[in-house]
């Protein structure tokens, strides 16, 4: 009976796939990012369409993005999306910070009676558009898109032998000289 058990257990791994197919995003040929089945990803067709959803498979050139087929030669760009963050929502309230110091400077100069043109100090104005700046920069840092063309590209590398490619070298080529 052991001997039966340990046949059984060394061959299932003859029987089943062990790997999948794999989409790469490349950067002047230096891989940047690996897409597998179950990842999540964003990206621009060439239909001018954003979609996002998770990889449920990859098969044949095809990404199915929640069961729904794309060929790689139809996505136009890929959309990182850091999410460490809350990117949107801290870039708004570095915002509001930002006119609130201006609002609380123009309050006290009122408050005090000063002339209007000493309400807002250099330093109000410095820590005011630090505040902002900063704000907007966070809110813009939300996403990073890599559009496929001369700098970025992206592969579909098929890792199934059903189909391996001819390497026949005395096979003449049919196409003509140059």
């Amino acid at each position: 009976m052991n001997k039966i058990i340990t046949s059984i257990f060394f061959l299932i791994p003859l029987f089943s796939i062990a790997q999948t197919d794999v989409l790469i995003l490349q950067k002047n040929g230096r891989n940047i990012k690996t897409f597998e089945t179950g990842m999540p990803i964003g990206f621009h067709t060439i239909y001018d369409q954003w979609l996002g959803g998770t990889i449920t498979s990859l098969r044949n050139d095809s990404i199915f993005l929640n069961n729904i087929p794309f060929h790689v030669h139809e996505i136009d760009a890929i959309r990182q999306d850091n999410t460490k963050w809350n990117y949107v929502t801290d870039g708004t309230l570095l915002i509001v910070a930002g006119v609130g110091v201006l609002v609380l400077n123009v309050v006290n100069g009122l408050y005090t009676n000063e002339k209007a043109g000493s309400w807002i100090k250099t330093s109000g104005w410095i820590t005011a558009g630090a505040f902002i700046i900063g704000g907007i920069l966070l809110r813009r840092a939300r996403y990073k898109d890599y559009t496929i063309g001369k700098k970025y590209t992206l592969h579909y590398l098929n890792m199934r032998i059903s189909n391996p490619p001819e390497n026949n070298p005395t096979k003449k080529s049919t196409e003509p000289a140059k």
